[in-house]
């Protein structure tokens, strides 16, 4: 299973600051991520950009291994 780090607004929509999911891609990863926390998280996932191991994934076809570890970014502001 895949550990997840959820930050700032989206660790507020999922209630939860870390999880674990059995997803074999990112789509998959998305599509459970939905499922498991409702319309609004997925409107903030839209938004989030997706770390795998600390790499990018923008396509919904990477592939994702039960050791790696995905972090769930929000945009954030500077100052």
């Amino acid at each position: 299973m895949a550990t997840l780090r959820f930050f700032a607004g989206a660790a507020e929509a999922a209630e939860a600051d870390t999880a674990t999911l059995d997803a074999s891609t990112i789509g998959e990863l998305r599509a459970q991520l939905g499922e498991r926390y409702g319309s609004e998280f997925g409107r903030v996932l839209g938004l989030c950009s997706l770390l795998v191991n600390g790499a990018r994934a923008t396509d919904d076809a990477v592939t994702l291994a039960s050791t790696d570890t995905v972090d769930v970014l929000p945009p954030f502001a500077g100052g």
